[in-house]
C-alpha cells in the first residue's frame, strides 16, 4: 500500500501543493525548502473557525467579502492563510513577517496568482521586539488578527520535538533530525517560546484596541492557557473566548479576545460590514 512519508520535508511540501491546487486553484505556490511548509488542512480549520466566530457576530451569517479585513502576525513565506482567508470568504488581508525574505516570497506567490493578487498586502516588521506598532496604522480597521506564534524556545527545544514526531512517524531515532515540515529558526523559536511571543502580542493589543475587532492567536501547549487567561483578565480584555481545533491526532486551541463594548461592537457592525445576509 503506497502511502506519504510524512518524515520527509520535500513529501511533506509536494502533498500541500497538490491539496492547495486540488482545493484552491493555486498553481503557483513556490517558496524555499528551507521555509516551514504548512500543513493545509490546519491551517484552514483556523480560518473557518475565526469565521464562524464572526459569524456569531453577525447573527450567524459569516460575513464575506472585501469588507472584512484580517491581519496575519508571521505571514511566512508560503502566505498560507492569507490565501486560503481570500479564497474561502473573499477578505482582505494583511501580511506582516520581520523577515524580508519571507515578505519577498510571499509577495511573489501573490503576484503568480491572479485569484489573490492585489487582495493581500505584505507589511515588513522592521523590530523584531514588537508584534502591531510599524504595522498597524492609526487609521487602520481589522476585523481579525491571527497568529501561529514561533513554538520552541530554542533550536535544543526544536530538535528534541522534531526527533520524537520523527519516531512517532518512522519509527525511526534521528540524531540530528530534518523538521518535517522544513522552517526556519525565526519561523519557529523565538525567546521565550510560545508563551513569551503571546504575552508579548496580549500586552501590545491593549494599545490596538479600538483598531481591531478580535485579536487571536493560536495555542499549541494547553499548558500555557492559564497564564494567557490572567494576562487577558489584567489588561481588561471585554470578551475572552478558546475554541478548541482538532486535526489528525494534534490538538490545540483558538484563543480570541476583544476590547470592545457591546455597543462598540454593534457600531462596528453596522458601519463596516452594513449586516451582510
Amino acid at each position: 500500500m503506497k502511502s506519504v512519508d510524512f518524515s520527509n520535508p520535500l513529501a511533506v511540501k509536494i502533498l500541500n501543493k497538490a491539496l492547495l491546487h486540488h482545493y484552491y486553484g493555486i498553481k503557483n505556490w513556490e517558496f524555499p525548502d528551507k521555509n516551514l511548509c504548512p500543513p493545509i488542512p490546519g491551517r484552514a480549520d483556523y480560518i473557518h473557525h475565526i469565521a464562524d466566530l464572526l459569524g456569531e457576530n453577525n447573527f450567524g451569517t459569516i460575513p464575506i467579502g472585501n469588507k472584512i479585513t484580517c491581519l496575519d502576525v508571521g505571514i511566512g513565506a508560503s502566505c498560507i492563510y492569507p490565501i486560503i482567508g481570500v479564497l474561502e470568504y473573499d477578505w482582505k488581508f494583511i501580511g506582516s513577517d520581520i523577515d524580508p525574505k519571507s515578505i519577498a516570497s510571499a509577495q511573489n506567490i501573490i503576484n503568480s496568482n491572479s485569484a489573490i493578487k492585489d487582495k493581500i498586502e505584505c507589511r515588513l516588521q522592521k523590530n523584531s521586539e514588537d508584534v502591531f506598532h510599524g504595522i498597524i496604522g492609526k487609521e487602520d480597521k481589522i476585523e481579525l488578527i491571527i497568529c501561529n506564534p514561533p513554538f520552541h524556545a530554542s533550536i535544543e527545544d526544536a530538535q528534541k520535538g522534531t526527533r520524537r514526531k520523527i519516531k512517532n512517524l518512522s519509527g525511526k531515532k534521528v540524531k540530528t533530525p530534518e523538521l518535517n515540515f522544513a522552517g526556519i529558526s525565526n519561523e519557529l523559536i523565538c525567546e521565550g517560546g510560545e508563551y513569551q511571543f503571546i504575552q508579548n502580542m496580549i500586552r501590545e493589543s491593549k494599545k490596538f484596541s479600538k483598531n481591531c475587532y478580535w485579536f487571536s492567536t493560536l495555542v499549541s501547549k494547553q499548558s500555557n492557557l492559564k497564564g494567557i487567561y490572567k494576562l487577558l483578565e489584567n489588561i481588561e480584555a471585554n470578551q475572552i473566548k478558546m475554541i478548541p481545533m482538532e486535526t489528525g491526532n494534534k490538538s490545540s486551541r483558538i484563543v480570541a479576545w476583544t476590547f470592545l463594548s457591546i455597543e462598540e461592537q454593534k457600531e462596528w457592525i453596522e458601519t463596516r460590514w452594513k449586516i451582510q445576509s
